[in-house]
């Protein structure tokens, strides 16, 4: 998307569901944190993103919208470069709030930072 922090960061749509959404970013530059590792709030934008339009995709596009009301990450493993994957898969789906788990793995597979994020389902002005 043109202009947003989704272009900044490179972040990519792989998968687009309803129950599962699949997005990539590259670490490297704008990702990388100063002392040139996976930047951790690079990660928790990659998962708030994920989540946000798995949300948007389980609801009334045209009266609703999808906003992140909170998010918890995990880093487990540090990345220098390369891809990193997140998995968004939703653990609640309701009226006003949906509730998603978001893994980022690296090329390999291994876990590199496990989130969940609570987005809410509000009326568009």
């Amino acid at each position: 998307m043109a202009d947003t922090l989704m272009e900044a960061l490179g972040i990519e749509t792989v998968e687009l569901d309803k129950d599962k959404v699949v997005m990539r970013m590259p670490v490297a530059g704008p990702t990388h944190q100063p002392f040139g590792l996976l930047h951790g709030g690079a990660s928790v934008a990659l998962a708030e993103t994920a989540a946000s339009i798995g949300t948007w995709l389980n609801i009334d596009q045209e009266r609703q919208a999808a906003v992140g009301i909170e998010i918890n990450a995990n880093h487990v493993r540090s990345k220098k470069d390369g891809v990193v994957t997140a998995t968004a898969t939703p653990l609640h789906k309701g009226r006003t709030t949906m509730v998603w788990d978001i893994r980022i793995c690296d090329e390999e597979g291994r876990l590199v930072c496990v989130s969940r994020c609570t987005v809410g389902v509000v009326p568009r002005r």
